[in-house]
């Protein structure tokens, strides 16, 4: 192998550079910035949802840009902040004084120690050991474990407390951002070019939009009144984030007020379930959003290398776990990103945020927030599983159901091994016939690429006579599998009968 080729296979983004045009630059300028007016928002909500001050998303949401535009092989995987990895960051966040950043800041640099040591030791194929009943339900319960109920019994015995200023703006804010999402799916004709790019503007921006207009509905309303209507972000420190190493060490204050001393194992055994767990997951949401835009040839172990770095090298700025973003990651497809070069652009454009704009972040209503955060998390529920699962393959609900149950009642930590321990069981004393499961739908896809890519644009057939189950992550993913192909004429026929693609997504295959 040529050093020339050694380096672009190491380092993607020279690659990239090569041959890199004013066009592609003017491009990925563009999908930059509508992604920076996504993130924005969304970062600082997601630091609230994790327990720290908003600085600390602005922090996590630059890092993983720089680094994915060089080792990444995806243009448009943004890499950032998530509502789940926020979630499983909250359970460590409130025990008073500066040890929920610190918490943060080595929960962050764990988890990208365990993600390059999975790079390194080529473990990307465990992710296709975790099916979609698992993952489906899973968001229904990750933000759980031992406080759910007191969780719900405290929203009911504080009822009394509700301010009805943030009430109203928050719900209002909701149905509008629901509206807003919805509105993408509506068709317009050809001839109103015009509206649809204003409609896909407001669509894109709706976050950002939102958050604009709760602030200057806030700010007018705090200056002309004795008393502020509406709870406020608060001072957010401005400037950019200074380097320094986590820290090993902090100090909490237990029930009784007492300031406690936590040294490394301390910290380590309070973070022993989400430095296991929440690697897994990030891992699990970035080669997906990898594989659904990227290309046939897509290597899992680079991606989870370009994202462990993305962590170990945001740690050293404050930054909490971070992952590929299904969201942004579509804006970031649909605003015509041309190379990962895009991300660098989003990446400034935070830093520009949090240097100059960070003062005016204080009129952001904490209702606006949490409305982005609510309109955002409902859609991590796939509900849509259920139905096609009960028709499709009743046996699949189990995983889901323990993985839902058993996360709320005992945390995501016992949920998820027990909801994959039980998956791959049935692969193990599954009926000896010939079955297409779940971990080989990966190895289908590579097929059928390689297949095409040595044929060229031919019809390919799929004979799955021979095979005489499938479950139901594998029939969908030959459905999403044969969608790109449908251009060149992809028939899937099981025996002598043609099988539709939807018919299989919509579990109708048995």
């Amino acid at each position: 192998m040529k050093l020339k080729d050694l380096i672009y296979r190491i380092i993607p983004g020279i690659e990239w550079l090569n041959g890199y045009t004013l066009q592609d630059c003017i491009a990925d300028l563009i999908a930059g910035l509508t992604v920076a007016l996504t993130v924005l928002p969304q970062c600082l909500a997601y630091a609230t949802l994790a327990g720290l001050e908003p600085q600390y998303g602005l922090y996590s949401a630059f890092m993983g840009g720089i680094i994915y535009a060089f080792l990444g092989s995806c243009r448009q995987v943004t890499i950032g902040p998530t509502a789940l990895l926020a979630l499983i960051t909250s359970h460590h966040t409130s025990f008073g004084l500066t040890s929920g950043a610190d918490y943060s800041i080595l929960l962050c640099l764990i988890s990208g120690i365990i993600e390059f040591l999975m790079a390194i030791l080529k473990l990307g194929a465990l992710v296709d050991l975790i099916s979609l009943p698992v993952t489906g339900l899973f968001g229904l319960s990750s933000g759980s474990g031992s406080g759910f109920v007191e969780t719900i019994k405290s929203v009911f015995l504080n009822l009394d407390e509700i301010r009805l200023a943030d009430f109203s703006l928050g719900f209002t804010a909701i149905i509008i951002l629901l509206f807003l999402r919805k509105l993408k799916d509506f068709k317009f004709s050809n001839k109103r070019k015009f509206l649809k790019s204003c409609i896909w503007i407001l669509v894109t921006g709706r976050n950002a939009l939102i958050v604009l207009i709760s602030s200057i509905i806030a700010y007018y309303s705090c200056k002309n009144s004795d008393s502020c209507p509406f709870i406020l972000t608060g001072n957010v420190k401005s400037g950019l984030p200074s380097l320094h190493v986590p820290k090993f060490e902090t100090n909490i204050i237990n029930a009784n007020g007492t300031v406690i001393h936590q040294n490394y194992r301390d910290m380590m055994w309070e973070l022993r379930s989400s430095m296991i767990i929440l690697p897994i997951i990030a891992v699990l949401g970035n080669v997906a959003i990898s594989k659904a835009f990227g290309s046939p040839g897509l290597s899992a172990t680079r991606e989870m290398l370009a994202l462990s770095l993305s962590n170990i090298c945001g740690s050293f700025f404050c930054s909490m776990p971070v992952t590929g973003s299904f969201s942004r990651s579509a804006v970031n497809h649909a605003s015509g990103v041309r190379t990962p070069i895009g991300g660098l652009y989003t990446s400034a454009f935070v830093l520009l945020a949090s240097a100059l704009l960070a003062p005016y972040f204080q009129f952001i209503p904490k209702a606006a927030l949490s409305a982005v955060i609510i309109s955002a998390v409902i859609f991590m529920i796939e509900f849509e599983v259920i139905k096609p699962l009960w028709r499709c393959s009743r046996r699949e609900l189990l995983p889901g159901a323990i993985t839902f149950v058993m996360s709320l009642a005992l945390g995501v930590e016992i949920g998820i091994p027990l909801g994959t321990t039980n998956g791959i069981t049935y692969i193990v004393i599954r009926p000896k016939q010939s079955s297409l499961c779940f971990p080989s739908i990966d190895w289908l896809r590579c097929c059928i690429s390689n297949s095409l890519s040595s044929h060229g644009s031919v019809p390919v057939i799929l004979d799955f006579s021979s095979v005489n189950d499938f479950d139901f992550t594998a029939a969908r993913g030959i459905a999403l599998n044969c969608e790109p192909y449908l251009q060149v004429m992809v028939p899937l026929i099981k025996g002598q009968s043609l099988i539709d693609c939807k018919e299989i997504d919509h579990g109708k295959n048995n």
